[in-house]
């Protein structure tokens, strides 16, 4: 019930604000003040679901205000019995070409449409007041309410999102999940955020079903052979030629993992020897520290084996290191992937 109570009181709140504004102020440049029907509709939107396209400041208040605003014109050029029905249909085309669809703008403009005696006497003031003013106050009162119970409202796509959600998007971006919900039409009941939110989710419970839950820790490699960031280029090479290894990590006297080296590094600085980046190869002193990338692309040893399949899939991606309270832990690479898919076909065959 925390939810349904969460909605109602800050629903409550919001009406009881556009209330007190029109008691205290019942009339504004000598156009009326006065509570709308269709603010209650907004407060189903602003309150239940703050996370819908539908609800977001734009959309409620640019929405309701050229919804108002078609709504006059229409009913100044347009006589009965013919106003409401071009009044909502003027109002859907105003909000879709300002991108700002709020289904209560379409009971704004049947309301004005329906009792035009008071809107014809406002004119298009009537959009500012009482539309706009009103559902200003709604929007800005649920941005309060929202916030002070967790709800996040506005609603916002951020660009930067949590590492593991990173993994898991289908390797889809933000434009290819807006392309697909335009070819479904569902641009305007799920945001693109939302969306990569469902796909995330779906697509880590399919990878927990296909790898029985195995985590990264439960088949990496371990027991590394790992070097300082001080450690001279020729004894890099000597280990990548003694262990046939692909990648050497890097920690620091504590081990905490500061970088790896792959090969393709190594060889890479060795031809491109000049400019000032690999100006101390040509002094000899050319060390782990120059040539490693940064620990950015670590993950946890206990994210789900699954979420990893999109990074190994891209090219230039051979290692994974994996961490456990901020140490190296281990590395995971493809051929561990390979092994783990190796196994499961030998246990479904011998089952």
């Amino acid at each position: 019930m925390r939810e349904p109570l969460r909605a109602a009181a800050g629903a409550a709140a919001g009406i009881g604000v556009c209330a007190l504004f029109a008691l205290v102020w019942p009339e504004i440049a000598g156009v009326p003040m006065h509570l709308l029907a269709p603010l209650g509709a907004s407060a189903v939107l602003i309150y239940a679901v703050p996370n819908s396209p539908l609800a977001q400041p734009w959309s409620a208040i640019c929405g309701n205000v050229v919804s108002a605003v078609a709504a006059v014109a229409v009913l100044q050029a347009v006589p009965m019995p013919w106003g409401p029905t071009l009044a909502v249909a003027a109002a859907i085309i105003a909000m879709m070409i300002a991108r700002a669809l709020h289904p209560p703008g379409g009971a704004i403009a049947l309301l004005a449409a329906l009792n035009p005696v008071p809107v014809l006497d406002a004119g298009f003031a009537f959009a500012i007041v009482p539309v706009g003013f009103l559902t200003a106050a709604l929007v800005l009162t649920g941005i309060m309410v929202n916030r002070v119970t967790g709800r996040k409202y506005p609603f916002r796509q951020s660009v930067e999102t949590p590492a593991q959600p990173q993994e898991i998007r289908l390797g889809l971006s933000n434009d290819e999940l807006e392309e697909l919900l335009e070819r479904f039409h569902q641009s305007t009941n799920i945001g693109v955020a939302d969306l990569g939110r469902l796909l995330a989710a779906a697509e880590e419970e399919a990878a927990q079903h296909r790898f029985d839950g195995v985590t990264c820790g439960s088949i990496m490699t371990q027991n590394l052979i790992t070097v300082t960031p001080d450690v001279p280029a020729a004894q890099i090479a000597q280990l990548f030629r003694r262990h046939s290894v692909k990648s050497l990590p890097v920690v620091d006297a504590k081990e905490n993992f500061v970088g790896l080296i792959l090969q393709s590094d190594l060889i890479d600085a060795l031809i491109r020897g000049g400019g000032r980046k690999f100006r101390p190869l040509r002094q000899g002193k050319l060390r782990a520290k120059h040539v490693m990338q940064p620990p950015a692309g670590s993950v946890p040893h206990d994210l789900p084996v699954g979420t990893l399949l999109n990074r190994l899939s891209q090219h230039g991606v051979q290692t994974v290191p994996i961490t456990k309270d901020g140490r190296l832990a281990g590395t995971l690479t493809r051929t561990d992937i390979i092994c783990l898919l190796l196994r499961g076909a030998q246990n479904r065959l011998a089952a």
